[in-house]
């Protein structure tokens, strides 16, 4: 007998549902092709999933895929959930890249917050829009923290605006660690949040060698908002090989890619913040 929900559902499929739902939460627009991957479906299972949850007002259909609902922005301790052990990974191993006495502009996000806590007790300079990353190093003695200023967005933690912008343009790093909520083949960086973007540009602006951290659900991944194409970053630090295309073109612009080894009993059982 096949197991049903509440709602008359199959069980498997409702748990499909929800994993779509994460993924549209965390990466923000995705096409068809790129769910079906990652969920292991075929197409028309996840045409007939968008349709069924696009009924339901629990996501909206875009041409060739679908986004969040308007209503539905997931916030910072969600994501924090999402790959932990990778997210992990993918920090330590970009703090490998810092050398004592930088100067690091930290990006907002998950990955992020984790690359601070990396950084502790590190003779370093770190400069930060991510109240995540303040709340890492807000005590630390040795690490010189600097919170840029504007106006507080606190579902994901975060500083944004003019003021932030401005304060970025007084500031010179040797690394900048950028988020985002997808990467295309192109090798185009993108983000779901416009009023993030700018100050991303910003970031951009004013940092000698820059470095991307995404997950392998972001490679291919979604957005609507671009942030940057792949001749503005210089290495990319994921936790799984990029697909043949991708690789290609990050080859093309003089992208260095490196893997972070995921060593789950390395790990501890502290939830990932």
């Amino acid at each position: 007998m096949r197991r049903t929900d509440c709602y008359g559902r199959p069980v498997r499929a409702n748990l499909r549902h929800e994993r779509l739902l994460d993924l549209l939460d965390t990466s923000g627009p995705v096409d068809v092709a790129t769910l079906a991957r990652v969920l292991d479906v075929s197409d028309a299972t996840i045409r007939r999933d968008l349709s069924a949850l696009e009924s339901a007002g629990r996501l909206r259909r875009l041409r060739g895929g679908a986004a969040p609902a308007l209503d539905r922005e997931a916030p910072f301790e969600r994501v924090a959930t999402q790959n932990p052990l990778e997210k992990r990974a993918i920090a330590e191993q970009a703090a490998t890249l810092v050398p004592d006495d930088a100067v690091v502009v930290l990006d907002i996000g998950t990955t992020t917050s984790l690359l601070a806590r990396a950084l502790r007790g590190r003779r370093v300079t770190v400069i930060t829009s991510s109240l995540a990353v303040y709340d890492e190093l807000r005590d630390d003695p040795v690490v010189d923290l600097m919170l840029l200023g504007g106006l507080v967005r606190t579902n994901y933690h975060s500083m944004v605006g003019f003021l932030t912008e401005q304060a970025i343009a007084q500031v010179q790093a040797d690394l900048l660690f950028l988020g985002t909520s997808g990467v295309r083949r192109d090798g185009s960086v993108f983000d779901t949040t416009a009023v993030e973007v700018p100050v991303k540009k910003a970031m951009l602006q004013v940092a000698d060698r820059v470095v991307l951290l995404a997950d392998h659900t972001k490679l291919p991944g979604g957005g609507y908002a671009r942030v940057c194409g792949p001749d503005q970053y210089d290495v990319l630090v994921t936790d799984q090989g990029v697909d043949d295309e991708t690789a290609r073109t990050l080859a093309a612009s003089a992208v260095e890619v490196q893997l972070a080894p995921i060593v789950p009993a390395a790990y501890d059982t502290q939830e990932v913040t």
